[in-house]
């Protein structure tokens, strides 16, 4: 039993990278005086699904989140990064935790807004009429986030996500979490850290830039381990590292919607942004997230979905109604079909057949107005000040369903305990239990 666990969430990170000393040398000895296993997530390996997974013991056929965004079918609109607690089912860490009058942190985690944690810090950016965006957080209890800009500054979005995104959002994340350490202690901290993310996605999960990603990562967890060794409860502390997902190389993009629009099935509209998807009047739309693509089909033409993406390049598996139980995704918020995209393709947003029929938006950094995760935003041009409309760019994705070892991702704990054991394999449904066994919590 530990009283002050430290969870911290890095995708990307892979068990072969904790081994090699020298480029994850504080990941390597946590390793090597603890335990190294594997964690395989639930389909679609995202960050929103597999979070959600990960604190309530659930899959998503069950807690809920089907992606990173939803398609809100009583308003006909996709929304992305939604933020509120609300739309996670199940009981939670935070709500256990609570229950044993233990206190808990959450730094950064999508879905978060309102949750039952003690201490949430989490992007909130206002957005201004004029195009404005001014920096800020959801932080609670109320005055946390001023408490901390005015010792740290602004949380540093513009580093977070985009073309300056960095090591400097993780800098200031554990800046935060040492803050906190020192100002209250609590009991368990969610950490995430998304650093891992950026240059595997555009220059591939084994490229130099990735290896240098690992090493930066590394220097802030070794100086988190430092820190809190000198805390008061450092003795006691524990960390405890997962991977959302592993990242995998890829050469080929899939297009669901430019398809749709070429059968008729996807109709567009005129809007103040350019052409747009007329979500209203298309028989068939497709919601991406790097490799899922969940295809709504409002007015039942599902065999002429399923004949149209059976068979097509870089599509691995096509799931209609019941059949989406094979791959927990019988929800009423899934797609009537879900497609699941081959571990070295992935699914882009874009439905216009010309160019130039690309709605404004399409070239700006802009993670809510598109009907999926858009990667190519790491791209951004300062010649041109937007971002190209070539998809192609991309050399890195995840998403699609565990089928091989190098698609597993690391846990490890930094001190030997028997809730995980050397190499085996968990899932990402397991981690609440191992938590909450851990901090000595009745779940």
């Amino acid at each position: 039993m530990t009283k002050h666990l430290i969870y911290l969430s890095v995708p990307g990170l892979r068990p072969r990278d904790v081994q090699d000393a020298s480029a994850t040398p504080t990941l390597h000895a946590w390793a090597s005086s603890g335990t190294l296993a594997k964690v395989e997530p639930t389909f679609p390996c995202v960050t929103s699904t597999v979070q959600a997974s990960t604190w309530t013991g659930l899959g998503p056929d069950r807690h809920g989140v089907i992606a990173n965004g939803f398609y809100h079918r009583d308003r006909e609109e996709v929304e992305f990064w939604v933020g509120r607690n609300g739309v996670v089912g199940g009981d939670q860490l935070w709500d256990s935790i609570a229950r044993a009058k233990l206190t808990s942190a959450v730094w950064h985690a999508q879905n978060i807004k309102d949750a039952a944690a003690d201490f949430i810090v989490t992007p909130e950016p206002i957005h201004h009429d004029d195009g404005r965006m001014e920096l800020s957080c959801y932080a609670k209890p109320d005055g946390l986030y001023d408490r901390l800009i005015a010792d740290l500054g602004h949380f540093p979005l513009q580093h977070y996500w985009g073309p300056r995104a960095g090591i400097e959002s993780s800098k200031w994340i554990v800046d935060a979490a040492q803050w906190l350490i020192t100002e209250s202690d609590p009991n368990f901290h969610y950490i995430y850290l998304p650093h891992l993310d950026y240059a595997s996605q555009k220059f591939g999960p084994d490229s130099p830039q990735a290896t240098q990603a690992l090493r930066d990562l590394d220097s802030e967890l070794a100086r988190l381990a430092a820190f809190v060794a000198s805390a008061p409860a450092g003795e006691d502390a524990v960390f405890l590292v997962a991977s959302e997902y592993a990242m995998t190389d890829v050469s080929q993009v899939v297009y669901p919607n430019v398809e749709l629009h070429k059968a008729g099935l996807l109709r567009t509209r005129e809007h103040a942004d350019g052409t747009v998807i007329d979500y209203e009047n298309s028989r068939a739309f497709a919601m991406v997230d790097h490799q899922c693509a969940h295809v709504y089909v409002p007015n039942g033409d599902v065999d002429a979905v399923v004949a149209l993406f059976s068979g097509a390049g870089g599509v691995d598996g096509v799931y209609a109604g019941a059949e989406r139980a094979a791959i927990g995704m019988e929800h009423p918020r899934a797609g009537e079909v879900v497609l699941v995209a081959r571990a070295d393709s992935w699914f882009a947003y874009y439905w216009w057949l010309n160019e130039t029929d690309a709605p404004s938006f399409a070239r700006t950094v802009d993670i809510h107005r598109k009907p999926g995760y858009d990667p190519v935003e790491l791209f951004f041009d300062p010649k041109t000040k937007s971002i190209p409309l070539d998809a192609t760019l991309v050399r890195g994705s995840h998403g699609a369903p565990v089928a091989t070892e190098a698609q597993r991702g690391a846990l490890l704990c930094s001190r030997r305990t028997q809730h995980v054991e050397e190499h085996s394999t968990y899932r990402d449904t397991d981690i609440k239990s191992i938590v909450l066994g851990m901090l000595a919590v009745s779940g």
